[in-house]
């Protein structure tokens, strides 16, 4: 159900593989996503399997409508009965409440400042990458008192460079604006490392705590793809302070 887990300072950070839910062919097993066609009923089963396993309460997570953007929103509490925005980061200063993002290849991107008390999630897919998310999340973080310094960030199971095959044109036009997501498929066509580009923005960033997933989602039949399935669950990341 956990795939990978670490806790520093009291900032924790988790991802899950697709096991361990109730959700049916072709979403099974554990199915995060709510826009991916799954059962409603199995969703909120699975969604709270996974806050439990965690030592969360499953009313404190709060959850985006990712639209491959750059928008980002700080908030205090969960959405409740308001409208979930459209947004691809989420800041809070608020111990306790865990954020959460969702992906079946892009790169879930958790960051933490412990010392502050300010974490963010992020969705980085190569659109919102290119635009800025991740450093647009960096910005609300320091906004609240963060420091680069201090951030950890964490990057989840993805896509690899050497799986995510795009058009000449398009690696092209990614790699202008993000060289380090320059890459090659293992077949020799042109392709874009989404997660090599997040970490070289962080790294100018001035965070240097940082650590990846080994984990390709194409690749791993414990992880959703969207490019291996195209029908397919959602994996999440989650991250909180204590």
């Amino acid at each position: 159900m956990i795939g990978q887990r670490d806790t520093v300072s009291g900032a924790h950070f988790a991802f899950t593989d697709r096991w361990g839910g109730v959700s049916a062919v072709p979403y099974e097993e554990l199915n995060l996503g709510g826009a991916v066609g799954d059962d409603p009923g199995a969703v909120r089963t699975n969604r709270e399997l996974a806050a439990k396993s965690l030592g969360i309460e499953p009313g404190r997570v709060v959850w985006m409508n990712q639209v491959h953007g750059k928008d980002v929103a700080v908030v205090d509490r969960p959405w409740g009965e308001r409208p979930v925005p459209e947004v691809d980061a989420i800041v809070t200063a608020e111990r306790g409440l865990a954020l959460a993002v969702l992906t079946a290849d892009c790169t879930p991107v958790l960051l933490a400042d412990p010392v502050a008390g300010v974490v963010a999630a992020a969705h980085a897919g190569r659109p919102g990458m290119i635009a800025g998310v991740v450093p647009a999340a960096v910005r609300a973080m320091t906004e609240l008192g963060a420091e680069p310094s201090r951030i950890v960030a964490r990057t989840g199971p993805a896509v690899c460079g050497r799986c995510y095959e795009v058009p000449e044109e398009m690696r092209a036009e990614v790699s202008a604006i993000e060289p380090a997501a320059h890459a090659e498929t293992s077949w020799g066509t042109p392709a874009v490392d989404v997660t090599a580009g997040v970490h070289a923005q962080l790294d100018r960033l001035g965070v240097r705590d940082r650590e990846q997933s080994p984990v390709c989602t194409r690749e791993s039949g414990d992880h959703f793809s969207y490019r291996r399935d195209r029908t397919t669950g959602r994996l999440a990341g989650y991250v909180w302070l204590d």
